[in-house]
């Protein structure tokens, strides 16, 4: 297992591989021949999955097994799901429903890729502009300045400081960044769920992080739930998918409830903050109805509803935003560098 823990698979790469299996098994192809027929056009590490997969098969191991060895590529919640529908003889079902999970995971994906890409660019652009200006214009300007012994803002002092900075320090100021962003590195992979809920903290994030995390939870429960996985196993599947450590904490006392007797309705109450009321509400109806599950789904895709929602309005917020802040910095910068000028023309002025 260790020889195969750091292989990955992108979404389109996984999609595919799971989208072809579950269409050459509902055709009624044997796994060995699909694994075969896969293998003649795979490369890269999917090949590397296919040979370990077609190896095990044929020691009569099952797809879980082999599944279970790459973990950066077939979560705990898609190996059980395959062991689950294994054993229930409905392998070719679970795939296709993984398949469809998958894709709508991925275009959740890409949405909140989409939202961020905006505030990016301008943030690049941003910079780009802020180095361009603090390595051409005002190393020029500073001299002027300094040849005319012109009397300098704070502002204006420190746009120099600055870029005497970068341009004269340049073999320290360069190792200084790539040690810092190596430290960030190093704290984010040994303390990542510190550093991730403190970010998760911040105001505008916080309520968006939990909506999506929500989202994550109800799709995976309801897929684990309709692979016939009983519902205390599932719960703690889906505490492993979400990224909140409150959702964590309210999925794992609600686990602790419904294996103490209760309903998972009476579970999702007792964390009401946590919870929204309507998939409260939702989820008591599928109780009473006996389809559990598919209460989940209904669930799963209000949230993903409300997650494109609060994208839409967030990012509609921060691109006026993001404007006038990059604006307002752009012109303190051009206006601590003019000031001085407009000061030595009047000086000049009267004589």
């Amino acid at each position: 297992m260790t020889n195969f823990k750091n292989i990955t698979l992108s979404n389109s790469e996984k999609l595919g591989l799971i989208s072809n299996f579950a269409t050459m098994l509902a055709a009624g192809i044997s796994i060995l021949e699909v694994v075969d027929s896969l293998l003649e056009d795979s490369k890269g590490n999917q090949k590397k999955i296919l040979e370990v997969l077609r190896a095990d098969l044929s020691q009569g191991y099952h797809i879980s097994t082999s599944f279970e060895k790459f973990p950066k590529v077939f979560d705990k919640i898609i190996v059980n799901l395959i062991k689950a529908s294994e054993e229930a003889g409905t392998l070719d079902i679970t795939l296709r429903d993984l398949k469809e999970t998958i894709k709508k995971d991925a275009d959740f994906r890409d949405k909140i890729k989409g939202a961020l890409t905006y505030p990016l660019i301008v943030l690049v652009v941003f910079m780009g502009v802020l180095l361009m200006i603090l390595i051409v214009v005002i190393p020029k300007i500073s001299t002027v300045f300094l040849r005319l012994n012109v009397p300098l803002p704070l502002p204006t002092k420190i746009l120099i400081f600055v870029s005497n900075l970068l341009v004269q320090q340049t073999v320290f100021i360069v190792p200084a960044i790539i040690i810092a962003v190596a430290g960030s590195i190093l704290i984010y992979r040994t303390e990542k769920t510190f550093v991730l809920n403190l970010l998760l903290s911040l105001p505008l994030i916080s309520e968006l992080a939990k909506e999506i995390d929500l989202t994550r939870f109800s799709r995976s429960l309801f897929l684990l739930l309709n692979a016939g996985i009983p519902i205390s196993a599932a719960l703690e599947l889906t505490e492993e998918v979400v990224v909140k450590k409150e959702v964590s904490q309210a999925i794992f006392r609600s686990k602790e409830m419904v294996i103490s007797g209760k309903k998972l309705s009476e579970g999702l109450k007792e964390a009401k903050g946590v919870f929204p009321s309507i998939m409260i509400k939702i989820t008591e109806a599928g109780e009473k109805s006996g389809s559990l599950d598919k209460s989940m789904q209904d669930a799963s895709e209000y949230l993903d509803y409300q997650v494109s929602s609060t994208l839409r309005t967030l990012t509609a917020l921060l691109e006026p935003i993001m404007l006038v802040v990059v604006g307002v910095l752009v012109g303190g910068m051009m206006l601590s560098i003019i000031a001085p000028i407009y000061g030595l023309i009047g000086q000049i002025g009267p004589h």
